[in-house]
């Protein structure tokens, strides 16, 4: 069997109010057995009928998966923000299914939660999170349009004010867990052009003038996807997070911690494909021999794991960085180039090792290889990436 890098957990020393190895060490067993017994075992058919079922978020917040990260009072773990060991667990464990589109919507909390919590009224803040973290609501981010991703600081959605309400007009898509959501977390517009222009504002599904509409995907399957339209809905003003025209700061807070997940999802896919690539090489036989004998699928294995490996300690530099408060966008942008790189290869290594069984629907290294583009385009595409960490880096000050 192969040893693959085992997680390596920060030392607890570094965080005041942190979970204990002990602690975090009973917190991933829980978590493995739950994957092992509800998600594993029906993966496949949440993937035919293209949604997850709502028990299983409420499954999710009783065993603590929906709670790093957020306040004890909602029904969070109470760790600090920065400390992401317990959320690098939720990631490795979850991802021992194979499934993207799972951790995309059971963990849509994590990127559209925190504005909640930190800029919303208190009422608001504590109905919003209290049923989210209990796994009864859904809350998903609402930020790409038909004409723009990236491009936040160009988003064209607006919000007018109007008395003590907000009059919402454009649309949204690609948003994840945008068929099942009772929340939204929209960036809009509602000063002038760019990026001092961007404010955010939460909308509920029931809202008059809302609509959404299915879209049908690649990969991620499991996850419903959706292209949000509002047609002068009227939103309560008390919704704004923050304050007007102050929303873009905290976007681009909010990419840092999405990128290092995504970051996270591929190192651990990467393993996964390792596992049933090398499994299946001890024991397919060609020509006389195991696969894992003929030189060329051994030395493409090496590769593999060679290149994981490599993704993973990069993953636990900035890990660290990034818990100790140090300014790191440069690292994480390029970490996430690494990472979906390390991820693209050995799902297509795993393929061409498994040959036409790992071309079967139904099989992990099958869904893991239509999932391998997603994840090189949201959060902030490669292209982008690359532009981002040249300017941090300062290679590049336009």
């Amino acid at each position: 069997s192969l040893h693959l890098l085992r997680p390596v957990l920060l030392p607890s020393s570094a965080y005041s109010s942190s979970p204990d190895i002990s602690q975090l060490t009973a917190f991933r067993d829980s978590i493995r057995r739950w994957v092992a017994k509800e998600i594993t075992p029906n993966i496949n058919k949440w993937e035919e009928d293209g949604i997850l079922p709502r028990y299983l978020y409420k499954q999710a917040a009783d065993i603590g998966v929906l709670a790093p990260g957020f306040p004890v009072e909602f029904g969070g773990l109470g760790n600090d923000s920065k400390d992401l060991r317990a959320n690098m667990i939720v990631v490795e464990e979850l991802c021992r299914a194979g499934s993207g589109g799972l951790i995309a919507s059971l963990c849509t909390l994590s990127i559209s939660l925190h504005p909640v919590i930190a800029l919303a009224r208190p009422e608001l803040a504590k109905k919003v999170a209290t049923e989210v973290l209990a796994g009864t609501s859904v809350c998903a981010l609402g930020i790409t349009e038909p004409g723009g991703g990236s491009d936040v600081a160009n988003l064209t959605t607006t919000a007018r004010r109007d008395g003590h309400e907000y009059i919402l007009n454009g649309e949204k898509t690609f948003i994840t867990s945008g068929m099942q959501a009772e929340y939204f977390t929209l960036a809009v517009r509602t000063g002038g052009p760019g990026a001092s222009g961007v404010s955010l504002l939460l909308v509920e599904r029931d809202t008059p003038g809302f609509t959404r509409t299915r879209l049908d995907k690649m990969g991620w399957l499991c996850s419903d996807t959706a292209t949000l339209h509002f047609d002068n809905c009227r939103v309560p003003a008390s919704n704004l997070l923050g304050e007007e025209n102050k929303g873009f700061s905290w976007v681009m807070k909010n990419f840092n911690g999405e990128r290092i997940f995504i970051a996270g999802q591929c190192v651990y896919f990467s393993k996964e494909l390792i596992k049933q690539a090398s499994e299946y090489a001890g024991q397919r036989k060609t020509f006389g021999k195991r696969l894992i004998e003929h030189q060329a699928m051994r030395h493409l294995i090496v590769d593999m794991v060679t290149k994981a490996s490599a993704a993973e300690a990069y993953l636990n530099t900035v890990l660290e960085k990034y818990s100790r408060g140090e300014d790191c966008v440069a690292d994480i942008s390029m970490l996430k180039n690494v990472c979906t790189e390390c991820f693209h290869f050995c799902a297509n290594a795993a393929v061409q090792v498994m040959g036409g069984s790992g071309f079967i629907r139904g099989h992990m290294v099958e869904r893991l290889y239509r999932e391998t583009k997603v994840l090189e385009i949201g959060g902030g595409s490669t292209e982008i990436m690359k532009d981002l960490a040249a300017k941090q880096l300062g290679l590049f000050n336009k």
